[in-house]
């Protein structure tokens, strides 16, 4: 596969003099100034009322309490506990950043997109939810053990470590994470009682109980720094390459094992410490070079990485600063850390997108079934489909805590069938239709997207459309809960056209190029996502649960009303999809083709991602956010009967609203009677397939 290289440029480790040793020394010691200036204000917030005047003085001798409070107890069993928490986290997450981009000498590699954050928060989860307590060292163990296997596989997939290509190192990353985080999500339904209160931490929370977990992992965090910083000069050669490296002596193999390691082992040590705090790890190394672009010293690894940690430190305690110094300390308690920064690292991912050249399409994975088929082929693949597809919802009806009988459901047509049986089919019968017609809906907008990006990898949840969506589900619900199904349709079928403008209006430079929008889109959907979780944490916390669970994608309580908009949608939406399939068709091969026949790409691409935004927004209404139908339907279909748009968006109907059905089912009678959202099933459910995909379409 290719992709946009990465934006680290290859140059000669500089020589560094003493007036260059002497300018490093000094942007660092610049860097320490500047998070010491950042930890004095973050160190006079607080609930409390106690001031950093108050600190001052108590400092210097005095120890009169303020409106009743002992100074000395809020000091150290409140601020510093949080300010040397923010400071450990995020010197842990630069240093581990700085450390994975320059062995993958890629710009957008971190602990986020690598998925080592989200393995190491599944892995902190699980220890949780099985009721054991254990020590710090050993939930840090736990955490390190998950983000090694997260990270590992993604490299794995991604097609090796060095000069990987970005935009399969961010899809294979953002969906690992996607799988991670469903079965994070998926142990936080099902073990409540174990798991109270890990929602607000899984967002990144520097709150700490005191302050010795702070102090225990700061030795362990400056032996690590040490180790990485006997590997810089390792480091500073391999930037100029594979090759040259080894010519210079450098052992590749063991090298890259170390700093993976390192960055691994502070990746876990700052999730056990507060929880995953989003995307630190990519913006400070990445401001680092963008310093050293100015100061050659900073090129060195020596000075590079110690720099990278600082400014992770600067950013966790400006942002938790800031944050309270915006909402106030009472009205920012209930918003995590992690917020903040993953809106910031949403915007980086968009902004380094926006410089990096676009180098083609993905190449299709082998065995993709791109070939023609026979019409007897297509007419059997339709048939079948369509007979698992009612099998599916003759099995979603009759299953559940209640397991009825064929001649039920015939009673409940004719209005004779008994109470218990009436209440079951009434509650399951748009459940069913909203999962029938929410996956033919994202499937439709998959193969829309995975064509005119020219990406058999992508779909609308990955290019931001859904999260989009469900933001502005999110702002009805939360901000005027008697708003009614009108508004919640309205609002997100608005925000999904919205965002799906702004990316387009984003990546429109060179004609809205296929890694461009995705990169674009992924970034937007984490800022989305962001903005999601401060509205869901600022809301009223008795109904967290209800739009947590609705988030992840449920049928749950939909009346046919909800499902109406989506089958209006897709009767507009189907035909003239059909009627262009001859468009997508010359999209899907490559730039030049559909030009030399004389089609306006620009216009044609816009008004296809304009249906897809539209179904796909649709469909958040009826099922919540939804991943992966989007992307497993249409690749499906395709090597079922071929890549011929009129063939294949047919049986990708049939396969999306297939698949979200049985989702459904199981997620309603695995642990009846609790239920599992069916998004959360369709994540593990799709997560192998990826994978799968994923090796196949290695270059």
């Amino acid at each position: 596969m290719s992709g946009p290289q990465p934006a680290l440029p290859r140059r000669s480790p500089p020589r560094i003099g003493v007036r260059g040793g002497a300018a490093g020394a000094a942007v660092v010691l610049v860097l320490l100034t500047a998070v010491v200036a950042v930890a004095l204000w973050h160190l006079g917030q607080g609930t409390s009322g106690v001031g950093w005047r108050d600190l001052a003085r108590y400092a210097l001798g005095a120890r009169e309490d303020v409106d009743g409070v002992p100074v000395g107890d809020v000091l150290t069993g409140s601020r510093l506990p949080r300010l040397f928490a923010g400071a450990a986290v995020g010197f842990a997450l630069g240093v581990a950043g700085a450390l994975l981009q320059s062995i993958t000498r890629n710009a957008l590699t971190s602990p986020d997109t690598l998925a080592v954050t989200a393995g190491s928060h599944f892995a902190l989860t699980l220890l949780a939810a099985s009721g054991l307590a254990v020590p710090l060292w050993a939930s840090g163990l736990a955490a390190s053990t998950g983000g090694l296997l997260a990270g590992a596989l993604v490299l794995g997939l991604a097609g090796g470590a060095a000069g990987t290509a970005t935009t399969r190192l961010i899809l294979a990353g953002s969906a690992m994470a996607m799988a991670l985080d469903a079965a994070t999500a998926m142990l936080l339904i099902l073990f409540k009682e174990n798991t109270t209160g890990l929602y607000a931490w899984g967002s990144g929370s520097l709150a700490q109980l005191n302050i010795d977990a702070s102090l225990r992992a700061m030795p362990f965090i400056a032996a690590t720094l040490g180790v990485a910083l006997l590997l810089s000069r390792r480091l500073d050669v391999l930037g100029l390459g594979d090759d040259t490296a080894t010519s210079l002596g450098v052992p590749l193999r063991s090298t890259r094992t170390i700093a993976v390691l390192c960055a691994v082992l502070l990746t876990g040590v700052a999730v056990t410490l507060a929880g995953p705090i989003a995307f630190i790890g990519l913006a400070a190394p990445v401001l680092a070079r963008l310093l050293s672009g100015r100061i050659r010293p900073l090129r060195r690894h020596l000075l590079l990485v110690s720099a990278s940690g600082l400014l992770g430190a600067f950013l966790v305690l400006f942002a938790d600063a800031a944050l309270r110094a915006l909402l106030g300390a009472e009205g920012a308690a209930s918003i995590p850390t992690g917020v903040p920064t993953a809106l910031l690292g949403g915007l980086l991912i968009v902004v380094l997108a926006l410089r990096m050249r676009d180098a083609g399409p993905i190449r299709r994975p082998p065995g993709a079934g791109t070939g023609p088929r026979t019409r007897r082929r297509f007419l059997g693949v339709l048939l079948v489909a369509a007979t698992l597809l009612v099998a599916a919802v003759l099995a979603g009806l009759l299953a559940g805590s209640l397991w009825l009988r064929t001649g039920d459901i015939s009673l409940w047509l004719q209005g004779t069938a008994p109470d218990l049986v009436g209440r079951a089919l009434d509650e399951r019968v748009p459940r069913v239709a909203a999962a029938v017609l929410a996956g033919a809906a994202l499937a439709l907008a998959g193969s829309i997207v995975q064509s005119t990006v020219r990406n058999p990898l992508a779909e609308p949840g990955l290019l931001g459309i859904t999260a989009g969506a469900g933001l502005g589900a999110v702002i009805v619900v939360t901000g005027s809960p008697d708003g009614g199904l009108p508004s919640l349709i309205t609002m997100a079928v608005l925000s999904g056209l919205a965002t799906f403008a702004l990316i387009a209006a984003l990546a429109w430079r060179g004609g809205l190029q296929p890694d461009r929008v995705v990169l674009i889109g992924i970034g937007g959907g984490y800022s989305l996502s962001a903005v999601t979780t401060f509205l869901l944490l600022r809301a009223d916390p008795w109904e967290t649960p209800r739009i947590f669970t609705w988030l992840s994608g449920t049928t749950y309580g939909r009346t046919l009303p909800e499902v109406v908009p989506v089958a209006v949608a897709l009767v507009l939406a189907v035909p003239p999809t059909l009627v262009l399939a001859r468009h997508l068709d010359l999209l899907a091969v490559d730039e030049d083709t559909p030009r030399i026949l004389g089609m306006r790409v620009g216009r044609t691409r816009l008004a296809l991602f304009t249906v897809a935004a539209v179904v796909a927004a649709v469909s958040v209404v009826a099922v919540g956010v939804v991943g992966f139908v989007g992307l497993v339907a249409p690749h499906l279909a395709r090597a079922l009967v071929g890549a011929g748009h009129r063939r294949s968006i047919p049986v990708a109907l049939l396969l999306g609203g297939l698949l979200v059905c049985v989702a459904d089912t199981l997620g309603r009678t695995l642990v009846a009677p609790a239920q599992l959202p069916a998004g959360l099933m369709i994540a593990l459910i799709g997560t192998p397939y990826l994978i799968w995909l994923l090796r196949r379409s290695r270059a």
